[in-house]
Formats: C-alpha cells, structure tokens, sequence
C-alpha cells in the first residue's frame, strides 16, 4: 500500500519517520529507542538504537515484548495484543503539531501489568484524545517477565527498568522534531508502570529527565532480591535447567512463557506468591526508591498520585477466587494480618468502617493500604514539591467490580468508546467523568495543577466518581465550613488510615467507630509495621 503524500514526516538524528494524520492528530507507531534485546543483547541493558536510510513507516505498531497471554477469566476483563517480532524496545508518539517550534507539553506513559504482560499496543493506551487537548503523549514497551526482570549472576539487574530509562532518555532528545519540549516530560504510569515510574524519579541517570510523574496505583518500591531468585530458581527447576542466564537463553521462548505463567499464577498483590519486580541494584536503583523520593530525590519534581477504591476486587473477582477467600474467613484474614504485620486490632478497624464486607474484602482492603496507600500518604508528607492526591470511586457497570484496579484508564486516557475498555467498565461509562479525569491530566501535564489543592496537613484527596450515600465515602475535598470540613477530613482519613492519630475523635465523627479504628491504625503504624515481607 503507498503512504498518502500528505502523511506527516519527521527527521530524528535515527532516521526520518513517516507517520499518519488521524483524527486530526499525527500519529508514529512502532519507533525504536534501543536495539533489539536478543542474540548477544539477551539479558543485558538495552544497546543504542539503530540509524536507518530513507524514510521509514511509523504507521503500525512495533512488536510486543515476550509475555504469557492472561488466563480466560482475566481475558474477560483486560486485553493484551500481540504483535510478533524482535525489534520489542519501540514506542509510539501522538502529536497535535510535529514541529520543532511547537514546545507542547510530553506525558510519557508506562504501561502496567505486574511487569509480566501488558503492552503500549493496548487499544485503551491510545494518545490521540491528549494529543487532541494539545499534549504530546508517548507510549512505551519494555522488557517484561524473566527476560527484563530476572536476576542471573554475571548479569545487570533490571534490564526492564534500563529499557524505560532509555526510552525516557530518547524523549527527551528527540521529542522535540515531535513538538515537544524536553523540559516539560510528565512521567506517567499505572500499576507496575506507577513502580517503575518512581524508580526512574529516584534514578540518578533520571535527574533532570522529568518536570512531574503521575503515580496511579502503584508505590514506589523495591522488591526482596530473595524473592526474584526465587522466582527464577523455580522456574529452572520446572525447565531442568541451571539458574543461568545462558541457560535460559537456549530454551524455547513459548516453554519460557509458559513456565513463568505456570511458576507466577499465585503471584497477585493480595495472595503475594513469587513475582518478579525491581530490585536494588546499587546503580540505576541504589537504594529503596521510596526511601530516596521521601529523603529528597527528584527534585522539584510535581507529583499527582492515587488509587482506586476497591483495588483488590480485580485480583479476586476474576476467576472466583472472592469466594473462595470468603470461604477462608479468619483464614484469610490470619493470611492478610501476617502480610502487614499487624496484629487483630486492625481488621477490627476494617470491618467496623466496612460491616458489609466479608473476609476477602476486608484481606484486600488491609493489604492495599498496606501496599499502596500507606506509601503514598508518606509519599506526599514528605515532599517539599506540590503534591496532588485522588481517589477513583466509580464502580464498574459490571458484577462485583466495583472501582477496581485499572479502571481508571479508560476515563484517564478518554478512551471508554473501544471495546477494549468496555470489557472492564461495562457500557455507558459516563462520559462526564471521563472529560473530567482526563482535564485534570492534561491540566497537570501542562501546568503542574490538575485542578484541586496540593496536598498538605488536612490531606485533601479529589475523589472521581463518588456516587456513595454513606459519610466515609460520600464527602470529598470540597466540603465547607468548620464542622462539615472536619468531618469531610475524617471520612478521608477513614478511607485512606494511616492519617489518622491519637486522641478523641473529631467532631461529627461517629463516634465509636472512629476511636476503634484509630487503636487499630496506630497498632498498624507501629514500627516496623511498613517493612516489606
């Protein structure tokens, strides 16, 4: 098929690239930042990318890095699109206006999916509504499972982790003939893509890469080495093989990705069997990077940071594992008390501010504070820079959902209209929430304000989508007046419990339940009690 004449071109110091004008926007799939990581690159950091003669076409996206597809009852929910091929570490950019003199505001985005599956090729990713809005929007694949997370002696750590800093360090060079100003990159990402966006903000070889990051779902943090051997170490057991980079090499990539599905099938945030992650490497991660973000790095950094209300319903409803830990009952709840490490009193608290769940919400509950809200309220206290702090509250159209992990996205990217999106959301997801989710990121890419107040002592959280009658979920930031604004911090608090501490509770609170909760969060907040298992 011959290129429209009219397709947009642009010269990048690789090579010229011809995209597509769509919508109204133009559109370049498939670039790559880095060689492709097989042969003698397999394991090891990503090599430079390759130069290329003539024009080459940007129309299509670029292959998808190796990854098991997700079981038939995940499949239901999410969608992950295969695209064969080696040339794996590639991006895609959508732009309103490919000219240098452009300086447009760059969201650079980080896909999730446990750093197993995912990819930028996920029909709900699609830049073209922030392009519309007038940012340019990035999209990025990298290294996944045992070949960008594996640990091997003689081997560099995070091969997944250097592959997104590449490609950030790409933007931030050639983004400009795209438009973009390389002094305006907002970091983007959901999931494993919020994690690995906080280790790039933390990474030295980052500083002065990124102006602000969006944290959706996912903490900084950094994984036990133990528990990524260990990973590894089951898989070449399953494979007969020796825990060795070489040996991994000369097997099969399908028996590959099947082992590392077989091998990491327990491996969900609430049920926290062997996964891979990021791990400290003493080079690109030195150190914890929520221990680093809280002690200072990244400045001036702009963060926007948040969470959706029932995180763990997608990791338990799919599949029917929800009745099945309900079944567990103190089972399961013994189970979530050793993962915090916290004693009885803290599901107490739980199940006193929620007395409609059973025992596998309440478990996830427990842990996603323990997991994510926790380290994003220390997050935020501690940054000198502003700080925008949400909440996601829509429920899902669909059955036992409700405002699960990954929701979020359709509305943030404004893409509810495909399919894709509708496989999570259900139909006639409001639009209206969508216009204002997605104002709030353009806003914060643009400006650095999404629209509400920066976190500060009373812990303002914006809250999309609340429909709920009830005072702990009903009341947001907006609240007025001296007894209204006191009990809206409370029902905030309630939600989100590290922020609570000693004393009576506040006025309008309800009382009993205020105090029973707060003796559990301070046994929760005890020390030691944030420490990783």
């Amino acid at each position: 098929m011959t290129a429209d004449l009219a397709d947009p071109l642009v010269s990048t110091p690789h090579g010229a690239l011809r995209g597509r004008h769509e919508r109204g926007v133009a559109v370049f799939r498939g670039i790559p930042y880095a060689a492709p990581p097989f042969g003698p690159r397999r394991f090891r950091p990503p090599g430079p990318p390759p130069r290329w003669d003539g024009v080459r076409d940007a129309g299509a996206f670029g292959p998808t890095p190796p990854k098991p597809s997700y079981s038939s009852a995940f499949a239901r929910y999410l969608s992950d699109p295969v695209v064969p091929g080696d040339d794996i570490l590639n991006l895609n950019v959508w732009t309103p206006d490919p000219d240098p003199a452009a300086r447009l505001p760059v969201l650079v985005w980080l896909h999730g999916g446990a750093l197993t599956r995912g990819s930028s090729a996920v029909p709900v990713y699609d830049g073209h509504a922030f392009a519309r809005d007038g940012v340019v929007c990035v999209s990025v694949n990298y290294r996944l499972g045992v070949e960008g997370y594996g640990l091997f002696p003689g081997t560099p750590p995070n091969p997944g982790l250097r592959d997104q800093l590449a490609a950030l360090t790409w933007v931030h060079e050639t983004i400009e003939a795209f438009g973009g100003d390389p002094g305006r990159i907002t970091l983007a990402g959901q999931s494993a893509g919020a994690i690995s966006a906080a280790a790039l903000l933390a990474a030295p070889q980052a500083r002065g890469l990124v102006r602000r990051a969006v944290l959706q779902s996912g903490p900084p943090e950094a994984s036990e080495r133990a528990k990524v051997r260990r990973m590894v170490r089951r898989m070449a057991s399953r494979l007969k093989i020796p825990a060795t980079a070489e040996a991994f090499a000369a097997v099969d990539r399908d028996l590959l990705l099947r082992t590392q599905a077989e091998v990491g099938r327990l491996s969900s945030p609430v049920v926290g069997g062997p996964a891979f992650g990021i791990v400290v490497d003493g080079d690109v991660v030195p150190r914890d990077p929520l221990d680093a973000l809280v002690d200072g790095a990244a400045p001036g950094v702009e963060l926007l940071m948040g969470w959706t209300r029932d995180e763990h319903r997608l990791w338990l409803v799919p599949g029917g594992l929800q009745e099945r830990v309900d079944r567990l009952g103190a089972v399961a709840l013994a189970g979530a008390m050793a993962r915090c490490r916290c004693g009885s009193e803290v599901p107490r608290g739980y199940r006193a501010l929620h007395p409609g769940d059973g025992p596998a919400d309440l478990a996830g509950r427990l842990v996603t504070d323990h997991l994510l809200r926790l380290p994003l309220h220390r997050l935020a206290d501690a940054r000198a820079e502003p700080s925008y702090v949400y909440e996601f509250a829509w429920p899902s159209r669909l059955p036992g959902l409700g405002a699960c992990h990954a929701l979020e996205l359709g509305f943030v990217f404004d893409t509810g209209e495909v399919p894709d999106a509708r496989k999570l959301a259900g139909e006639d997801a409001p639009q209206e929430l969508a216009d204002a989710m997605h104002t709030a990121w353009v806003r914060f890419a643009r400006e650095g304000d999404p629209g509400w107040e920066r976190w500060d002592a009373t812990h303002p959280v914006r809250v999309f989508g609340d429909s709920a009658p009830d005072a702990e979920h009903a009341v947001a930031y907006t609240a007025r007046g001296p007894r209204d604004r006191e009990l809206a911090l409370w029902a905030r608090d309630a939600a989100v419990p590290d922020t609570f501490t000693a004393g009576p509770a506040p006025a309008g609170s309800p009382g009993p339940r205020g105090t029973e909760l707060r003796t559990a969060i301070r046994r929760l907040r005890r020390p030691g009690a944030l420490r990783r298992n």
